[in-house]
Formats: C-alpha cells, structure tokens, sequence
C-alpha cells in the first residue's frame, strides 16, 4: 500500500529554487531516506511534507488524500509526527511530562472539564501519563520518566523526542537527522528503535547524513543534488551509481557505505 506520494513538489525562496519537480512514493511501513549533500533540499522537502512550508508546485498524497499545504495541527490529526534536527525538548519538564504534551490531539480538548476540576479531566491525565510510560518503556527511557528531561545524556534526549512524536500514534513519522550528534553506540541504539517503530506498524521517512545508518536500515532512498532528485532505489543499488557517488558519497562515502551493506 502507497502512504505518502510527493508529485511534482517544488518551492521558492525568492530567485532560489529549494526543490524542485520532486516526486517519490513512500510504501506503507517502509524506511524512506532521503540523502544529499548539503543544501540539497532535504529539510525543506520535510518542512513541506510536514506543513510548515506551502509548495509553488505540485501536490502532496496521503493514502490517497490531498494534503497539500494542510498546516501542521491538520496533519497531525491526520497521522503526521515529526522531529527536528534542532532538538526541541522542554528541559524544565520531566521526561514523562514531555511526552504527555504530544499526546494533546488524541485528548479530549474541551477546557471546562480541566478548568472546574472534573473527574473526566483526572482520569483523562492518568490515563496519558501511563500512555506516555508506556511509550518510553518502549524506547528504552522508562527508568528516569520522572527525571527533569534537562538531564538526559544527548542520545537519551534523541530518542525522548522520538517518543513525543510516538504518543501522537502516528502512521507517518518524520526524523529530521536522528543521528546527528550521536556516538556510534546512540547511533546502532537509535537504529534498532527505528526498526522496532516500523515493527509496530509506523511508516517512517529520514533525512539522515550518517551513510553507515541509512544504508544499513533503508528499504528505498531518495536522492537529492541542488533540490532536483538525483537517483532513486535501493542501498545496494545507489551504492553503485557513478552520479551518486560523484555528487554525495564520493570516495570516503562510498568506503562508509560499502561496510554498512557487506
């Protein structure tokens, strides 16, 4: 089953052209990559998938339905999580306190209940925040739920935003350079967590410059060079591609990549 087709999307910054006439189609419970150099258009393609941006061009798909330029609480309700490159954690919170916040759109909103006490509104939060333990238990955090979320290792607050992201019970999750700033551990660590998402039914897509990482646990990945798609297809496929490799991996990526597919 087809989740997510980008068709034709581009967009302008002016005389810029951040992307353009791009289109892919993500399967239902797959691991869909996008790569590039930087500059390539990979985030800004993010940030039109997930709302944040309007696209000049072209339309987005999800499971059919036209999404295009919906804002980012639309999608949301609609199954679209999302994380950042940027960690964006409440650090005065405690971690399971962070989680709790995604869970917003799968909660009864109505303010009267919370603001008169009502015990609706009590059970409601209990019932959220065993969701939410449920969740880091999950993703391997369930020791310091209680803990303030400031003081986490970086890897631990990688995967916290991760779970935030889970508690919305997405269909699609977007991870904007999960890896980013993680050791090699926090990095295999995060790698099994992915899979195990995508176990639980989660389609996820990636922006992701760690080669090692994304060619070891990639179904498909896009390839993109000055906001154009550059090649399509598998790891092992794009591994041997003399365009992919003259304009991303190069020889050292290509030595990192050749190990992650052995």
């Amino acid at each position: 089953m087809t989740l997510l087709v980008a068709e034709n999307v581009g967009i302008r910054f002016g005389g810029v052209r951040a992307v353009e006439n791009v289109s892919f189609a993500v399967q239902a419970g797959h691991i869909f990559s996008i790569i590039g150099p930087n500059g390539a258009g990979k985030t800004t393609l993010f940030n039109v998938l997930s709302g944040i941006y309007r696209p000049d061009s072209g339309r987005v798909l999800l499971a059919g339905e036209d999404v295009t330029g919906m804002p980012p609480h639309r999608l949301a309700a609609k199954g679209i999580a999302r994380t950042f490159q940027n960690l964006q954690i409440f650090y005065g919170m405690t971690v399971v306190e962070n989680v709790m916040v995604g869970r917003h759109l799968r909660e009864d909103r109505r303010i009267v209940p919370s603001m008169l006490g009502l015990p609706s509104a009590a059970r409601q939060n209990r019932a959220t925040r065993q969701k939410a333990r449920e969740i880091l238990a999950f993703v391997g955090l369930g020791d310091p739920a209680d803990e303030p979320a400031g003081s986490l290792p970086y890897g631990a607050l990688r995967r916290l935003e991760i779970a935030r992201a889970l508690a919305l019970e997405p269909r699609l999750l977007l991870l904007d350079e999960p890896a980013a700033g993680c050791n090699p551990v926090e990095t295999a660590e995060l790698g099994e967590l992915v899979r195990s998402i995508v176990r639980q039914g989660v389609t996820i897509m990636l922006v992701e410059h760690d080669m090692r990482f994304v060619m070891q646990i990639s179904d498909r990945l896009l390839v993109l060079d000055g906001g154009r798609t550059l090649a399509e297809g598998s790891a092992a496929a794009l591994r041997q591609n003399p365009e992919v490799i003259a304009a991303y991996l190069g020889r050292h990526g290509a030595r990192e990549a050749n190990p992650a597919l052995s």
